[in-house]
């Protein structure tokens, strides 16, 4: 078992079906996806595949956005969202690739033409996977879009030889996008909660701050508050740029803080103010998208449903650190796909193993057993005699109220119990609850310690120091701390 715990809890995705559609019908692809059946012979574009400025009227219009002063600009982007996403293929327009590079082109210029793409009939045809990953494509320009520099005037950086000199804009792309990286995933791990589902939207503030204070800061500085500032208005112009692929739902910043240009806001007073600073939350497909994207990068982002057709080893090793509600979904996919008897025996034998994972374990396994039928009953009787799990068959068979349960033995009791406070310790449960349950196993046998230092299980030291600093008893938790002693010192 890997010792490494997920660094995000596991997200619930909806199906792809479900996000196939979203997909569809987020704004920008729908917007890319008329222009892409509306291009044909007629359409005349620049060197770098871009529409001529002649044309984006009327491809505003195609749009329904004729009267929009910033329709030509909404057409301009979902036609390079069309191109770049193989919706539109380009004919004969030479071999410029950056729209940069055909920065000041006119009609004049007009290298070629365009018709429909070959993924346009697979928006319309192919799977839910195949929609998808056009989608991604579409998010990935999009994503190039919200990291690039805000420049007003491109003529003020050209050079001599008639080039943009980019060095000028102080400018680094990696960090820029690396930037927006970690927003977005502190954006993940701040919507999804201990359930794998969406939370409500986070605070702009919040986020910035997320990304600029330290983690050990008290009181920020004034100039870490002003690179927060900086922060959120950034982050202001690059989600209303992500919101029409889908990815977000964003309330923006009121412009009404702004009396003046150039003005910070001042900050915001009580939780309806903080609404005004602009709100965020990632979409269903958003949680897909970005998820995707750490996946990639090799980040641990776990999705519920991801072992349900493993082994039941993968399972219980991977649910291990898994918070109580999103185990409980992994394991009801894993048994849905399974006949309970089977299913059973698979957890069982999984189960086994003196290893540090091995409490744990058994402890998942436990908790899966409850969530099947009496079919499983013949599995569980199997293993009555086995030292490991004879505890915990006999447990699933009385709270099944069975028939012909034979009692534990004494040794049974307490390999028994050092492996459930094992397990508990090892997930760092709710330390008052844990306090009880030493409580309730001292108080229920006379002598626990003197038996307990005896048990033959690889945490029973480890356990009896833990029980030490747990009994609120002094005299009981000296008794504990000599009976780890006794463990240890055992041959």
């Amino acid at each position: 078992m890997s010792g490494d715990r997920p660094t995000l809890p596991p997200v619930r995705l909806n199906s792809e079906a479900e996000l196939a559609r979203d997909a569809l019908s987020a704004p920008l692809l729908a917007r890319a996806v008329r222009l892409a059946r509306w291009a044909g012979p007629k359409t005349r574009v620049g060197a770098g595949g871009e529409l001529v400025e002649e044309q984006l009227p009327e491809a505003a219009a195609e749009l329904g956005l004729g009267d929009d002063e910033d329709g030509p600009a909404y057409a301009s982007e979902a036609w390079r969202v069309a191109v770049d996403t193989g919706l539109v293929e380009i004919e004969d327009a030479g071999d410029a690739g950056d729209a940069g590079d055909a920065v000041g082109a006119d009609a004049e210029d007009a290298e070629g033409s365009a018709t429909a793409g070959d993924n346009l009939a697979v928006l319309t045809s192919g799977s839910p996977s195949d929609v998808l990953a056009i989608w991604a494509d579409a998010f990935d320009v999009v994503f190039a879009d919200a990291t690039a520099p805000m420049i007003d005037d491109f003529a003020d950086l050209v050079g001599e030889d008639g080039e943009i000199d980019f060095e000028r804009l102080e400018w680094d792309p990696e960090e820029e996008a690396e930037f927006l990286e970690g927003v977005l995933g502190n954006l993940y791990l701040l919507t999804v909660s201990e359930g794998g589902t969406p939370e409500g939207p986070v605070p702009l503030p919040a986020l910035a701050a997320s990304m600029i204070v330290p983690d050990d800061m008290g009181e920020p500085t004034d100039d870490i508050l002003e690179q927060v500032s900086d922060a959120m208005m950034r982050l202001d112009d690059q989600f209303r740029l992500l919101e029409p692929i889908g990815l977000v739902e964003y309330e923006p910043v009121d412009e009404a803080l702004m009396a003046e240009v150039g003005d910070e806001p001042a900050p915001p007073v009580d939780d309806e103010d903080v609404s005004r600073y602009g709100m965020v939350r990632l979409t269903p497909l958003g949680l897909y998208g970005v998820r995707a994207r750490m996946l990639e990068a090799g980040v641990d982002a776990p999705a519920v449903g991801d072992l349900a057709g493993k082994g039941a080893d993968a399972l219980l090793d991977g649910i291990a650190y898994f918070p109580e509600l999103s185990a409980r979904a992994e394991t009801e996919q894993w048994l849905a796909r399974r006949e309970p008897a089977a299913a059973a025996r698979e957890l069982l034998a999984a189960a086994r193993g003196a290893d540090a994972g091995g409490p744990l374990r058994r402890l998942h396994c436990q908790q899966a057993l409850a969530l099947t039928g009496a079919a499983s009953e013949p599995a569980v009787r199997e293993v009555l005699p086995d030292p490991e799990l004879g505890g915990l068959a006999r447990v699933w068979l009385v709270e099944r109220g069975a028939a012909d349960v034979p009692p534990p033995t004494e040794a049974m009791i307490f390999w028994l119990a050092i492996d459930t406070i094992a397990a508990q310790l090892a997930v760092e449960g709710d330390l008052e609850e844990l306090r009880e349950l030493v409580e309730g196993l001292v108080g229920q046998h006379s002598g626990f310690f003197d038996a307990a230092w005896r048990v033959e299980h690889p945490a029973t030291a480890d356990v009896l120091e833990a029980m030490g600093r747990l009994h609120p008893d002094k005299a009981t938790a000296k008794e504990a701390r000599k009976a780890a002693f006794k463990a240890r010192s055992r041959p």
